[in-house]
């Protein structure tokens, strides 16, 4: 609830439907876990669910210690502090919007920050201290891959073979990783950084 009592429907929505997922159609993923627990770079999870839904679907997965931070929508979108006053007039009627419409009067920008929005992923690498330009970003859509291109991400689409625009990379699963980047494994042994031979310099896993 906001001070007004007006109903934040932005985390009763998101409750509401990350509740009543099937969890218990997750299973288990030891090869998954065996690759995270090898892999010697740091790993940050970057998701638009809630941290109570990122902790259940890790905890079926047997993954919940393979990452060193999640990146949520609470993250992103904190709670109103009770502190907080807000004014009438910075809510927007969308009921007189329709049904009164007047020229030049646009909808206003959502203040809800998620993937693919380009300010979300820019606001998340800020909070996890990550450089864009020494990640590589590991996602199964096309718009987030696409927007973490442009925001200087090394990017992979994961989910299929074929390369899409935005995405320097294409993995069918997400198991075949270290086949795909053995380099991660090899040089992360040797160094702090991990170099790509495009001469990317790969220091963290930001992975949806």
């Amino acid at each position: 609830m906001t001070m007004d009592g007006a109903v934040d429907f932005s985390f009763l929505f998101d409750s509401f439907v990350h509740g009543r997922l099937p969890y218990e159609n997750l299973k288990p993923d030891p090869v998954l876990r065996h690759l995270l627990q090898s892999l010697p770079i740091r790993k940050v999870i970057f998701t638009n669910g809630d941290k109570v839904h990122a902790a259940k679907v890790l905890e079926r997965l047997g993954l919940e210690d393979c990452f060193q931070g999640i990146i949520c929508f609470e993250t992103l979108n904190p709670p109103s502090s009770s502190s907080e006053q807000e004014s009438a007039a910075d809510i927007f009627d969308i009921v007189d919007h329709f049904s009164h419409p007047r020229t030049g009067v646009e909808l206003p920008e959502t203040p809800i920050l998620c993937k693919p929005s380009a300010n979300a992923m820019e606001r998340a690498l800020r909070i996890a201290h990550i450089d864009p330009q020494r990640t590589i970003f590991f996602d199964d859509s096309v718009r987030n891959i696409q927007s973490g291109k442009r925001i200087g991400l090394h990017t992979v689409l994961v989910g299929t073979s074929q390369i899409i625009k935005g995405a320097d990379h294409a993995l069918e699963s997400i198991h075949n990783i270290k086949e795909a980047f053995p380099e991660l494994w090899e040089e992360g042994d040797k160094t702090e950084d991990v170099h790509h031979p495009g001469k990317i310099a790969l220091e963290t896993s930001v992975i949806a």
